[in-house]
């Protein structure tokens, strides 16, 4: 069969697709076949629930909402604090949407469509092509659509159900696309996003194409057939009539669906009574999913494709070993139809680039239930690049609202066991609470003192992002942007929440590049000897005896804010410290092994600076306490760039800058002591009478 790549433009019907459920969008769609010339002509479609395909040569859909149009144009970036649309759209939307591709589109070969939330992503944005699994619908994407759609140019594959195209076929078909795709932008990575099936499937495109730049986003692949339940179905399938087969669905779906799940996607009520009811709407309508699987999966074609899935496990099983790509792999820890947890480790061995997030709690239909953000995964795991080469910069993604509002920083026990008060001075002097006093324009740099497990890092950042809905980048250790997930599984939770926030690996080269592009920085001279100090250490600052970041602050004009924290004493209670380690030889010996091989940035500044061996100190929660800080007035370095190579110059800006922040500590730990709401208990108690979004008063500066 000669492989041909047609594009049919084709008006559809209004959809009801938007977070509006009042609102219905119209759009036109693009559907490219790939299949042989005459099957390509004789395909006449009609398509309510997909837009078009963004590519050159091709019809860019507009969009009508209501009466009123809007064309999208491309955005350079995103703000802090999108909209990813997570929640807008549930399993309710993926069953109409598989209903319209079943009823409008079916027959006929495999092929792409992009889904009308997806919109147009940001400028220079990468493809994404999605694989579905068994069902073939390519539907799979409904609740992460808006968000991917944003960062991605997203292409999601349709496999009729009529199609008994072969694995091969199903390859060529693939591969053509990205042949495509490579050769349209030869200097951008192409994303394989694949679920279960589409996993497999994926794996064996990025085996038989190691020389294109491939990026491998896998969830809960079907790898690991041979050892699933799976195995056991297709002789039972064969040997059920069609009568009975129409109960299968019925018995299989609590294996491969967990329902709560899938209700809790749009569960977003501010308060428990209306997520409670939210769940259980959702609930009862996700029942229906069971309904429309013997549409999508008739008993013939649910045959033919457990076939498929056997070779495509076989086939990408016996090729792991030429696979170049970088892989992500999402797996759930409670998935029934396959062993996808023990799979993904097994995968992270194998691979050359593999990296896996575990989802303890999810089932099977990973993508269609909450607690499950692929978006978040990509962040987190550095996946993200729009180029041939990733800039620690230019990719990076600003958080998004849900991100934001998920944040355990965000989370009402935290802020209540915190409940940090910042207090910024103005530049005539006037000290104000909150951070009104920093500037918003950059470059600006943070510059302060590290409490203990450096956990004083997240109300900063989520203060900034609150008020000033600016990204606060955080210059931090590069061990937490190298975690090895198989030994320091327990890192990776703090880590990916230091990656959210904005955070980016301390370098001299990055350094600049924050200032270049103006940017807002928050840097620890201390470093993690501060952040791991000993015990009698609270509030005693490490920093080197001569300036490090002083002289590209002054050549960049930037703004220095010199601040100080305290109440870790109030909060936390070290038990044993460095020292206790040192005089343990099975604990000291972890640290040693545990340090091997990592590099000492500050190994050459000398004294204690250079101590900075990492280990987990054993410290106890104490249940009183409040985290204070105070932003000291604005450094401004503008205007002296032309002696930016005057030693004695810079020395004193850096002597200046750590007696603001010694100066601003002694001035909290004087002040708290006249805070009615120090203690968590009175703070309680103030919030219950007014409200957990109101702000807790403290002493007046």
């Amino acid at each position: 069969m000669t492989l041909t790549l047609r594009h049919f433009i084709v008006p559809s019907s209004p959809l009801l697709f938007n977070v509006n459920e009042h609102h219905r969008l119209r759009s036109r769609v693009v559907v490219r076949c790939v299949g042989d010339d005459e099957s390509c002509e004789s395909i006449g479609i009609s398509c309510s629930c997909v837009s078009s395909v963004n590519r050159k040569n091709a019809y860019v859909s507009t969009y009508d909402v209501g009466e009123k149009k809007s064309v999208e144009d491309d955005d350079e970036k995103l703000e802090v604090l999108w909209d990813d649309g997570f929640g807008s759209q549930t399993t309710d939307d993926c069953i109409e949407t598989v209903m319209s591709l079943i009823k409008n589109i079916d027959g006929g070969p495999p092929r792409w469509f992009c889904p009308v939330a997806c919109r147009k992503p940001m400028k220079d944005s990468p493809v994404l092509m999605y694989l579905p699994g068994i069902d073939g619908t390519g539907a799979g994407l409904v609740v992460h659509e808006k968000a991917l759609g944003k960062i991605f140019s997203v292409q999601c594959l349709h496999i009729p159900v009529s199609d008994r195209s072969s694995l091969e076929g199903l390859l060529q078909i693939v591969e053509k696309s990205v042949m495509s795709e490579h050769t349209l932008s030869p200097n951008k990575p192409i994303y394989l996003f694949g679920e279960s099936f589409g996993g497999a499937l994926a794996l064996a495109v990025a085996a038989r194409n190691p020389t294109i730049d491939l990026v491998l986003i896998l969830a809960n692949p079907a790898t690991s057939y041979e050892r699933s339940p799976l195995l056991f179905l297709p002789s039972l399938v064969e040997n059920l009539s069609e009568e009975h087969y129409g109960m299968l669905p019925y018995i299989m779906s609590p294996l491969a669906c967990d329902y709560i799940k899938m209700a809790m996607v749009k569960c977003y009520g501010r308060n428990h009574l209306e997520s409670l009811c939210q769940l259980l709407a959702g609930f009862s309508k996700d029942l229906s999913l069971i309904s429309v699987a013997p549409q999508m999966l008739p008993k013939d074609t649910f045959s033919w494709r457990l076939k498929l899935v056997k070779s495509a496990a076989a086939y990408a099983n016996s090729r792991l070993h030429a696979i170049t790509s970088r892989v992500l792999v999402l797996a759930s820890g409670r998935d029934n139809v396959l062993p996808s947890k023990s799979e993904a480790q097994r995968l992270f061995r194998l691979l050359k680039h593999c990296d896996i997030r575990v989802f303890e709690e999810n089932g099977h239909s990973i993508l269609l239930e909450s607690g499950v953000s692929v978006l978040t995964a990509i962040r987190t795991t550095c996946m993200y690049r729009r180029f041939s080469k990733h800039d620690v910069l230019k990719d990076y993604l600003p958080i998004s609202f849900t991100e934001f509002k998920t944040s355990p920083a965000e989370s009402w026990w935290y802020r209540l066991y915190i409940d940090a008060v910042m207090f910024s001075t103005t530049e005539d002097g006037e000290i104000v609470r909150g951070l009104a006093g920093i500037p918003d324009e950059g470059p600006v740099l943070i510059v302060g003192n590290h409490m203990l497990m450096a956990f004083d890092v997240l109300p900063i950042v989520s203060a900034y992002l609150r008020e000033k809905k600016i990204t606060l980048h955080g210059l931090t250790h590069p061990y937490f942007f190298h975690v090895d997930v198989e030994q320091e599984f327990y890192i990776i939770p703090i880590a990916d929440l230091l990656k959210l926030g904005g955070s980016i690996p301390v370098s001299g080269r990055n350094f600049f590049k924050l200032l270049a592009n103006k940017s807002h920085i928050l840097l620890y001279p201390g470093g993690i000897r501060e952040a791991l100090h000993r015990k009698g250490e609270t509030g005693k600052l490490f920093w080197p005896d001569k300036q490090e970041f002083v002289r590209m602050a002054v050549r960049f004009g930037a703004t220095i804010i010199p601040y100080g924290g305290v109440g870790e004493d109030d909060i936390l209670q070290l038990i044993v410290d460095f020292n206790d380690i040192k005089r343990t030889p099975i604990l000291n010996n972890m640290v040693y092994r545990f340090n091997q091989g990592r590099t000492n940035l500050r190994a050459g500044v000398g004294g204690e600076i250079a101590n900075q061996q990492f280990h987990m100190p054993i410290f106890m929660p104490k249940p009183l306490g409040r985290l204070y800080y105070m932003f000291g007035k604005p450094i401004r370095t503008k205007g002296n760039e032309s002696i930016v190579n005057d030693d004695n110059y810079l020395q004193e800006l850096y002597l200046q800058i750590r007696r603001e922040v010694e100066k601003n500590m002694a001035y909290l730990i004087k002040k708290r002591e006249e805070d009615p709401y120090r203690s968590s208990v009175e703070r309680f108690v103030w919030q219950m009478k007014h409200g957990l979004l109101d702000q807790t008063p403290t002493f007046e500066p």
